[in-house]
């Protein structure tokens, strides 16, 4: 991969950080979390050292449904755990970090959104925030693949490239993870009839100008939130997508990756409106929903600068949803950011 994006123009680096990003772009190994060769998540950091604390409780399959309320003041939340609604008071103040989807659904079912939203459920207005739900973001991405020549096994190391999809931009726009899996969407993996023992060039676009909207279906807690992410609607994030699986192409069947190499899979040397649809039909979630709750001054933002929900005291959102806009790489650092932030504003607001 390293060898293929040079052989391309597109320079290699130690790593993602640092030098690669205060550049124009290029390519490294991935930097992923972590120990005894498989992946660490969050929680395995943050919480699990911390389970034995008497102060730590941590419900495993409760559904948060709602925040409880008195006036515009937050005092709890409800949950569905065990099959049975559960009230949790809190002692100082609620904190939700539920994510750029559940996030709005809950607080719209709180009545903190839109009015004209919440109206159309029957759910009685507490603070009318018609930015809730809305600049929904995401990173698109498209999986182009090879077949193996001979198959490897599985590892959890990868490449990474950030590259412009147009020279004139300021700042790399496309991101590019290589995946010893097919990556694709479900749909596009059964029409051309990929093999199991293929890989995969997952291409994504990191500067995305299209927004979705998150709504609810209905006043429940049980029904289902609708995600409208309207990829691709904005027509510089086609043309980026298009330019990505151009690249992705040449990479991926460059002299350095024909070892690995028996035939190019998909998409193909498609063009014009064969591209367009190969591009609209294969864009699926990079998993970096973020912006539905957003930070910022204006009449669609949410919280402040100290993450409070506008409105609403003793209530602050801690996750993704509060980026104004997505960040132009993967979101899980980004979101460590927040959570330590809001440690930080925590422990100096109340002394702790």
């Amino acid at each position: 991969m390293l060898q293929g994006t040079r052989s391309v123009g597109i320079p290699t680096f130690e790593n993602q950080n640092g030098r690669m990003m205060e550049s124009a772009g290029g390519c490294s190994f991935l930097d992923v979390r972590l120990r005894d060769g498989k992946r660490q998540s969050v929680f395995r950091s943050y919480t699990f050292p911390y389970m034995d604390r008497p102060n730590l409780t941590v419900l495993t399959h409760a559904l948060v449904t709602r925040i409880t309320l008195e006036g515009k003041r937050a005092t709890g939340v409800e949950c569905i755990y065990n099959g049975k609604t559960q009230r949790i008071s809190a002692g100082l103040e609620v904190v939700l970090s539920l994510g750029a989807i559940h996030t709005p659904k809950v607080l719209m079912q709180s009545g903190i959104g839109d009015q004209a939203e919440l109206q159309r459920h029957g759910i009685p207005l507490v603070q009318h925030l018609p930015g809730v739900g809305q600049n929904f973001q995401d990173h698109p991405a498209i999986g182009c693949v090879w077949e193996y020549q001979k198959p490897l096994p599985p590892r959890t190391g990868s490449d990474t490239f950030f590259w412009k999809s147009d020279p004139n931009l300021d700042t790399p726009d496309i991101q590019t993870c290589l995946a010893e899996v097919p990556l694709a969407a479900v749909e596009m993996l059964a029409r051309y009839n990929v093999p199991a023992g293929s890989w995969s060039m997952f291409g994504g676009i990191v500067r995305p100008k299209s927004r979705g909207r998150i709504r609810l279906t209905g006043p429940n807690p049980t029904d289902a939130v609708q995600i409208e992410t309207n990829m691709m609607s904005h027509p510089d994030d086609l043309k980026a997508a298009i330019a990505c699986v151009q690249l992705c192409r040449e990479i991926g069947n460059s002299a350095a990756l024909r070892p690995f190499t028996k035939r190019e899979v998909m998409p193909g040397n498609l063009k014009g409106a064969a591209v367009v649809d190969f591009v609209r039909n294969g864009a699926i979630t990079y998993w970096h929903q973020t912006g539905s709750a957003k930070m910022g001054q204006d009449a669609m933002s949410v919280v402040d600068a100290n993450l409070k929900v506008f409105g609403i005291d003793n209530l602050r959102i801690a996750d993704g949803s509060i980026m104004p806009r997505a960040t132009a790489c993967n979101t899980m650092a980004p979101c460590v950011i927040i959570g330590e932030r809001a440690g930080e504003i925590l422990k100096a607001d109340h002394k702790l």
